[in-house]
Parts: structure tokens; C-alpha cells; sequence
């Protein structure tokens, strides 16, 4: 007969060896979000680089920060991060969606009942709901040329403003004689 202590490292082990195939053997971020009960669309196509701790804490990396379409856009940085457990993402960081005219951190993801269809973001101050469908599969990304801070714009507008000024000064009186 077997004794407790051998059926006890019996079930440790066995336990030991699901979750870390559960949580290793994923070889991709893809099979990752499947595996947790998340549509494979959520982050875009190309991502080779990340990591998936036992915790549930993970990071993506991009190759450039990039733009996706779906009904509104979302905007992935280079790096996303959070916390995956099933059905959802907490702590996001890293991904912001478009309402309007106003880019709007994306907080969390859940998907409640995955024969719903419906995903929904959480972006600090309301939920935005989403037909699952659009998440499907991984769209392709659009790189994002990071904008010129206008301070530095006007800083630079206003050297030349000044260059011209002292050069005119400089010349004009040159022009007369």
C-alpha cells in the first residue's frame, strides 16, 4: 500500500509540474493570453520579446511603440506590462485608448463571461465595451513617430527669431554706407 507521505509528493509533484507547463511552456504572448481566457487580438502581431512570472506579472517588448485600429485606436508603448490572471489584466501599463480626441490610459481588461463576447477596458473613469470579435487575431501595429514637444519648438522658433533680428541689425547699417 502506498504510504500518505508517498501519495502527498505524489500530488506536489504533479501539481508542481501543471502549473510551471501551465506558465512556461507558452511559446508565445499569444498562447499566453489563450491560455488565461483572453482573446489573442489584444496586443499586436510581432512581439517576440516577454515574460510571464509565476505571480502573474508580465511584460511585452515592441520593437517601436506602435498604433492599432480596431472601432477606436489604441496606442501600445515600446514596453506594456501588468498583471494577468484569467479572464482578466490588471495594472496595465504601457496601453492607452482613443475616445474622441483624448488618448486615455487603459487600466485593466476583463472579459466577464467569455460566451458573452463582450471585453471591456478599464480607462480610470468609465469602461469602454468591446465585441470580443475585434480581438481575435493580432493586428498589425502602425509605428508611432513620437511628436515634437512644442515648448521645444518655440524655443527653437524664437533663436531663429532672434538670429534674423541680429543679423538684419548687423547688415542694414552695412547697406547704407
Amino acid at each position: 500500500m502506498f504510504s500518505s507521505s508517498l501519495i502527498f509528493h505524489f500530488l506536489l509533484l504533479f501539481s508542481l509540474s501543471y502549473s510551471s507547463y501551465s506558465k512556461s511552456n507558452a511559446t508565445s504572448i499569444y498562447e499566453v493570453l489563450t491560455n488565461h481566457g483572453l482573446p489573442m487580438g489584444l496586443f499586436p502581431k510581432g512581439i517576440t520579446q516577454f515574460n510571464v512570472a509565476d505571480d502573474g506579472n508580465f511584460w511585452v517588448h515592441l520593437d517601436q511603440a506602435c498604433n492599432a485600429k480596431f472601432e477606436s485606436e489604441l496606442h501600445y508603448d515600446r514596453n506594456v506590462s501588468g498583471s494577468i490572471s484569467y479572464g482578466k489584466i490588471d495594472a496595465l501599463n504601457g496601453l492607452e485608448a482613443q475616445d474622441l480626441f483624448l488618448w486615455l490610459p487603459v487600466v485593466s481588461i476583463r472579459v466577464d463571461v467569455p460566451s458573452s463576447g463582450l471585453i471591456y477596458f478599464d480607462v480610470g473613469a468609465a469602461y469602454k465595451q468591446f465585441s470580443s470579435s475585434l480581438f481575435e487575431t493580432p493586428p498589425d501595429c502602425v509605428a508611432v513617430v513620437p511628436d515634437i514637444d512644442a515648448d521645444i519648438v518655440n524655443v527653437f522658433e524664437g533663436q531663429i527669431g532672434r538670429l534674423r533680428y541680429q543679423f538684419e541689425q548687423e547688415t542694414s547699417g552695412k547697406d547704407v554706407l
